[in-house]
């Protein structure tokens, strides 16, 4: 399997990496053709840099001609303003002149037009051409930055993808690897199981030949002892006490507990379903604030107002159903009295139901009526009405089929046994027929909510209360799944839990020969508690635990002192190392002391008197300054430092050399004596301090120990119970099974001897009767 799952891994991982390789060619090309053209928009762009150059050189040249025409044309305005005056002088010399020089004024006149002309429409060619040249570069431009973005992207896309393809390639090696190590680990599993299994098959032989033996004896037992069968009134085998299952009583607590929470679930919502809805009535379509709501409304608010008195009750109901299943007592239909106040809870609350549904109806059509609702909000409120007579009628056909499993536990001639199913099957498609009304009522609820605040006179109000409808519809909902989904979960366990009880193929034969059969399995529980005689005097389990304990702890301590006293030698073996060095140190100062003091002492002899004595003082002083002792010798003076205290006058005599040494040898002595006693009594505590932490830490993983090995054999001691309770409730079961077939055969071989019998008294009696006819002939 673990190999089919890795290869399947492989190939769904080679097809994604075909797939992105497929991908990646396509976004090379688009990459390689956007390069392209990018190189085509570059060329073209050099081409419109040329011909601008061009034009810019052809508007210079033309600039330059403008230029020159415009001083011919101040040369000749000029030359004419000359002439004018001539003119006037040469009036009279004749017409001949005047007329050619209107001729050449009228030629340089056109001359002139046309070169203003021909200016003219230069510029606007010019204008134009740069004007077409800015446009075509801005978009060239703007296409270049598209095309180079684009680049970028799809060389990020493709460094994303060589990326992802590196990550899933390392990815897929790490789970080659990690399933390599579990394949390995699953064969060590399998190998493992399989000598599980030969060591199952053997215990399985030696339980199958001990389980024989058991009942061969058994049968020996029974056909000797049992000298009657009290199997043949079915009123008192109802009586019997059954086999007390407390798995099954436990598993029926848990799921009537699982169904407590769901209930208490439930009942909240439709509280607030109820009461928003009364809040609905007061605001929407006239709100009662500002004026009178209908007298319909005000009497389907009066009635919504009393929910919580119809509500409440289911949750109180179903609470007293689970306190009523214990671990004491035997849960069947006969034996649950306290399901049916929770039916007479629903039917009071189904009541209520149909009481406020026609106000209900009317209030929606109240509200169809009004100017306000447009007909798409027509229409919801119609789908609505229809949900909320389907969500009474689930109501009623779950109450209906409650009150059917209620009455075995009231009139045992009610129900019969075998309708058990058939009712436990209807409830679970009831339930989920009030998940699907309440999904609707949701569904519809919200859109009419929508189409309501896109009205011009929604409020506020209306919103928040359309939307706490809303949210407590869609709580319904889910709990109605919730439960829905629980019950046909756990209906099969119900209807095989039927057959619990005494007798199994028959059951209770009434509410009171359980309650009978309850009382005797008290007294019985009470007598086999009677019977238990106290165990003779001996030591105690827990007691002898801890003896056990306590002589591992000594044993521990005897270790860690023995463990002590080597730490010790060594350490005295390290000291008197350390003794040795320090003595020869002491003869080195010792010696080094003697020739300072001779050398000291001619010193003095070849000095003056006071030169003497001065040396004197400084000599004294100088050991006591090495060890940081130096006072002002002014006044009495003391010194606290590891020598000690030493107190002078400034006239006192110098104290000799021999006893400063034995006080300060001395002083040193006792302090190391004194930090040697402390070492070793702090040595003393961290050692004994690590026994009985060590002790202490030993005693604990044997308590953990004998912790998960008590709770291991306290399951395989509970599962071997189980067993043996199920195959002694199955060997029974045989037993008996067999003895009704062995009754069975009796009495049809008395039968068949019995007719055997009066077949045998016919012959006779026809044999005597030929036997007469036979004489009168």
């Amino acid at each position: 399997m673990a190999s089919a799952e890795l290869q399947g891994k492989y190939q769904k991982l080679a097809q994604e990496y075909s797939k992105l390789r497929a991908q990646n060619q396509v976004l090379k090309k688009g990459v390689v053709d956007e390069q392209a053209n990018s190189a085509v928009l570059k060329e073209q762009l050099k081409m419109k840099d040329q011909s601008l150059r061009k034009l810019q050189q052809e508007m210079d040249s033309l600039t330059f001609r403008n230029l020159q025409l415009a001083k011919r044309v101040e040369l000749l305005q000029d030359e004419l303003a000359l002439s004018e005056p001539r003119g006037k002088k040469n009036k009279k010399s004749g017409e001949s002149s005047s007329q050619l020089s209107q001729e050449q004024k009228s030629v340089f006149d056109e001359d002139l037009q046309k070169k203003i002309e021909e200016n003219e429409r230069l510029h606007i060619q010019f204008f134009e051409a740069d004007e077409h040249h800015k446009h075509v570069e801005a978009e060239l431009r703007s296409r270049l930055a598209a095309l180079e973005t684009e680049a970028a992207q799809h060389q990020a896309v493709i460094d994303g993808l060589t990326r992802k393809y590196m990550e899933t390639i390392e990815k897929l090696q790490n789970d080659k690897a990690k399933l390599e190590v579990k394949s390995q680990t699953l064969e060590k599993e399998a190998k493992e199981c399989r000598l599980r299994t030969e060591e199952c098959q053997l215990q399985l032989k030696n339980l199958h030949e001990d389980l024989s033996g058991r009942l061969e004896e058994s049968l020996s037992i029974i056909n000797e002892k049992v000298p009657f069968n009290d199997t043949k009134y079915h009123l008192y085998n109802a009586l019997n006490v059954p086999l007390h299952n407390r798995r099954h009583q436990l598993k029926m607590r848990d799921i009537a507990g699982q169904a407590l929470a769901f209930v208490q679930d439930l009942v909240p919502a439709l509280l607030n379903f109820h009461t928003y809805t009364e809040q609905r009535i007061q605001i929407f379509p006239v709100d009662s604030a500002i004026d009178a709501i209908s007298p319909l409304n005000q009497k389907f608010s009066q009635h919504l107002h009393e929910n919580a008195s119809y509500v409440r009750p289911l949750e109180e109901g179903m609470l007293h159903l689970f306190e009523s299943i214990t671990e004491d007592t035997v849960t069947v239909l006969e034996t649950t009295v306290k399901l049916k106040p929770f039916s007479d809870h629903l039917a009071s609350y189904i009541r209520f139901l149909r009481k406020i549904l026609p106000y209900q109806l009317k209030s929606l059509e109240e509200e169809c009526e009004s100017s306000l609702c447009t007909p798409a909000l027509r229409a919801r409120n119609l789908e609505l009405s229809q949900d909320m007579k389907r969500m009474t009628a689930v109501f009623e056909k779950l109450q209906t089929y409650i009150t059917l499993l209620a009455l075995p536990s009231t009139e045992p001639d009610g129900l019969l046994r075998t309708n058990y199913t058939s009712v436990l099957t209807n409830v679970g498609a009831a339930l989920h027929g009030f998940h699907d009304v309440m999904k609707d009522i949701s569904k519809h609820y919200s859109q009419k909510a929508s189409i309501e605040h896109e009205l011009p006179t929604a409020t506020q109000k209306l919103v928040t209360t359309n939307d706490c409808i809303l949210s407590s519809a869609v709580a319904l909902t889910n709990g109605a799944g919730k439960i829905a989904s629980f019950f046909s979960n756990n209906v099969d366990y119900f209807i095989a839990s039927l057959s619990y009880g005494p007798k199994t193929a028959s059951g209770f034969i009434s509410p009171l020969s359980a309650e009978c059969m309850l009382q005797y399995k008290k007294k019985a529980a009470a007598y086999m508690k009677a019977l238990r005689k106290p165990l003779a005097d001996s030591v105690p389990y827990w007691e002898a635990v801890a003896n056990r304990r306590v002589l591992l702890s000594s044993t521990e301590s005897r270790e860690g002192l023995a463990q002590q006293v080597q730490q010790s030698l060594e350490k005295i073996s390290k000291l008197e190392q350390e003794k040795e060095h320090w003595m020869l140190e002491a003869q080195l100062a010792r010696i080094k002391l003697e020739k300072e003091n001779q050398r000291m002492a001619d010193r003095l002899r070849s000095t003056s008197g006071a030169q003497l004595a001065q040396e004197n003082a400084a000599a004294a002083i100088a050991p006591c300054q090495e060890e940081g002792a130096a006072k002002v010798p002014a006044e009495p003076l003391q010194s606290t430092s590891l020598v000690g205290v030493l107190t002078r006058a400034p006239d006192s005599e110098v104290p000799d050399v021999e006893s400063r040494e034995d006080l300060i040898k001395n002083h040193y002595m006792a302090r190391i004596a004194e930090l040697t006693s402390q070492l070793q009594l702090a040595d003393s505590k961290s050692v004994h301090f690590y026994a009985e932490c060590r002790a202490l830490s030993k005693r604990l993983a044997l308590a953990e120990k004998c912790k998960e090995t008590l709770t291991e054999e306290l399951k395989l001691a509970s599962q071997s119970s189980s067993r043996l309770q199920d195959e002694l409730t199955t060997t029974k079961r045989s037993y008996e099974d067999q003895l009704s077939m062995m009754s069975d055969h009796l009495c049809s071989m008395n039968e068949t001897l019995s007719k055997q019998r009066e077949e045998i008294d016919t012959l006779k009696m026809s044999s005597k009767g030929n036997s007469k006819k036979n004489r009168s002939r």
